[in-house]
């Protein structure tokens, strides 16, 4: 009974912890009220950067939706990618008859004429034998760049007479080795005022500069007057990305200039405006974390305004890896003679994020970020949204900031954000060490008692 009564206890102290836990919304030090529109009850939110500026940690984890109840809503974050689609082009191609003898079982028999950069200006075929009559065996497409995956080949041909069209697909790059794309048919069939007609050819999606069709029947070959071939291409599109305005740099006694965020993001990118034209400048860019005493080197590159056909062209922004900095240096090298003044202004570029929220109770919603001791409370997108599929984003309905953020007084004068989550753990820590001593004192009880008597 003690022991069991015990157990109660240590529940009770924990249970009581995890409520403790619940976060409010004054736990965090700044707040701003959401306005939402469109269908729900899932909306997603675009954060601008001021929301990460606001935040204690640069992975957003101390981020948070309330209703006006108070009640944390759940939610899920989503981190912006390079958009892909599939884009269909179309070539037309150069077509060149391919012509053998009669009965000859091939017709390669050609002379080949190329510009300097290869492209195919003429193909004859070589002077027959004089015994042998030439006939037309097949064609040979000249794609253009050959880069484009091909899955549909269509020809504009013309037969003696309507019938099916059966040929062999062969496909180069260089005219002299040939693979086997499979076999194709065509048909144009004419009956009692009806027409049936198979112009197009299906094609396996590789790329291939040149294509050779060989029909079975020579004598039945077709006479092409056009062929078109198409295909698809993945598409990628540029990663979004949030950009703060320009930081104003703090010049040291080396000559670099030095940044600090105000707080270790993830930069991905940074821009330095150029302010005067014919300016070139070789630079370092380093960073590091608050605490680290040395910069580790991020970048390196050429920033330069300069004029160009056209007009003028500029080179103002470096690419970094992506980790978390607080600090950036711009170390610039003599020989390019600077950036063209004594300061320099930095824009730091960040991969764009997306909140998608459960609504539930009141309005309003409100966005609440800014406590050192909050943990990760967003929940993976398929677990938020049942049957989750990506097409489903475009019918959620929108949220979006209702004004800046708001430093809450009460929280950034109090004491330290994390003394009262410290103060906890402490005390979770002195109940179980307390639980423990008491297991061990009663288990050594028991072994006592149960000890036979003499």
């Amino acid at each position: 009974m003690k022991l069991k009564t015990f157990l109660l206890l240590v529940g009770a102290c924990l249970a009581g912890t995890a409520v403790g836990a619940v976060p409010t919304p004054a736990d965090f030090a700044n707040r701003v009220p959401l306005e939402v529109a469109g269908k729900g009850p899932w909306y997603r939110l675009q954060l601008p950067i001021e929301v990460l500026f606001g935040a204690r940690h640069g992975d957003l984890r101390d981020l948070r939706i309330f209703n006006a109840e108070g009640e944390a809503l759940p939610y899920s974050l989503r981190t912006g990618a390079a958009s892909e689609k599939h884009v269909r082009s179309e070539v037309q191609a150069r077509i060149f008859p391919l012509r053998g003898a009669s009965g000859s079982a091939a017709g390669d028999n050609l002379k080949i004429v190329r510009s300097t950069t290869g492209t195919i200006l003429e193909i004859t075929p070589n002077a027959p034998a004089q015994d042998k009559t030439q006939v037309l065996r097949g064609w040979l497409l000249e794609t253009g760049s050959g880069d484009l995956p091909l899955d549909r080949l269509q020809l504009d041909w013309a037969a003696d007479s309507d019938g099916f069209q059966r040929l062999r697909i062969e496909a180069s790059d260089d005219l002299e080795h040939w693979r086997s794309l499979g076999e194709g048919q065509l048909a144009r069939l004419d009956f009692n005022g009806q027409r049936i007609e198979q112009n197009d050819i299906a094609l396996s999606g590789e790329t291939a500069r040149y294509l050779r069709l060989w029909w079975e029947s020579p004598q039945q070959a077709a006479q092409l007057a056009g062929a078109v071939l198409s295909g698809s291409r993945n598409s990628t599109g540029p990663v979004p990305m949030l950009w703060s305005a320009p930081l104003a740099a703090k010049a040291d006694a080396e000559g670099a200039f030095n940044w600090s965020l105000p707080l270790a993001l993830p930069v991905e990118r940074v821009r330095i405006p150029l302010e005067r034209a014919n300016t070139l400048a070789p630079v370092v860019l380093s960073g590091r974390r608050d605490g680290a005493v040395q910069w580790a080197p991020l970048a390196r590159g050429v920033l330069y305004r300069l004029p160009g056909e056209g007009g003028e062209i500029t080179q103002e922004e470096l690419e970094l890896p992506g980790g978390a900095v607080s600090q950036l240096r711009l170390q610039l090298d003599a020989r390019g003679g600077g950036l063209g003044g004594s300061t320099a202004n930095l824009s730091i570029g960040i991969r764009a994020t997306e909140v998608v929220f459960l609504a539930r109770g009141g309005e309003p919603y409100q966005l609440a970020v800014g406590s050192a001791s909050a943990t990760d409370g967003s929940l993976p997108l398929a677990t938020l949204v049942p049957g989750f599929d990506p097409r489903r984003l475009s019918v959620m309905g929108d949220a979006h900031l209702k004004g800046a953020l708001q430093p809450q007084a009460s929280v950034t004068q109090s004491a330290p954000p994390n003394a009262d989550g410290r103060w906890k753990r402490y005390g979770l820590w002195a109940v179980l060490l307390a639980g423990v001593v008491l297991l061990g004192l009663m288990a050594l009880s028991l072994l006592r008692s149960s000890r036979p008597q003499n």
